[in-house]
């Protein structure tokens, strides 16, 4: 059976990774797909969950990553493309590029809007307090706004529809253009939100 690939959708809070991995992953070119969101894997905790914003909580989420990334690897080795969404900056990459030199295919997109369409889609978010939110929105949008050797893996959404975006992303990984590659240098990690 053919491998399936890895797609990574990642970019701050109010970029629209959910809804436009959801969208990718109907529309993949394979015959299989399942589209992955890694806060699920945060709500497996029962006992014990750090938010993984708070100090403290690396050494959680590091585990909850690993968990995720066997899950994804495993669909990969059953043919499925594995469409993936949540925040995974290049500071969280040292389990994905091991898994590019284990021999799996894996895509690294990071969408960004500019911080004021940002800032504007993220107000209607309910996954925390509104202060609390925005703020971690705000920190968030800085965490993906330099990236160095990453800023190549970068898509600008500000003025795309989920659709473009969709269909952008769907474009770049049947071309291969932001393929992770092995000996990549993932920055330090110091949190799940740097």
């Amino acid at each position: 059976m053919k491998k399936g690939r890895i797609v990574i959708i990642t970019g701050a809070p109010g970029t629209g990774k959910t809804t436009t991995a959801s969208m990718t992953a109907k529309e993949s070119s394979l015959e299989k797909s399942v589209h992955m969101h890694t806060d699920d894997f945060y709500h497996y905790l029962s006992k014990g969950a750090i938010p993984p914003h708070l100090p403290g909580s690396n050494g959680q989420n590091v585990i909850v990553m690993e968990a995720f990334l066997e899950a994804a690897k495993r669909y990969v080795r059953g043919g499925y493309d594995v469409i993936v969404d949540g925040i995974i900056g290049p500071w969280f990459l040292e389990p994905w590029l091991k898994a590019v030199q284990d021999g799996y295919e894996v895509h690294y997109i990071i969408l960004r809007a500019n911080k004021e369409e940002t800032m504007k889609r993220a107000v209607g978010r309910d996954k925390l307090d509104r202060e609390t939110n925005m703020e971690l929105v705000e920190i968030m949008w800085e965490q993906f706004n330099d990236l160095g050797c990453y800023e190549p893996y970068v898509m600008d959404i500000t003025d795309c529809s989920v659709e473009e975006t969709a269909s952008m992303i769907i474009e770049v990984v049947e071309s291969k253009t932001r393929l992770l590659r092995g000996n990549g240098n993932a920055k330090e990690e110091t949190s799940y939100w740097h």
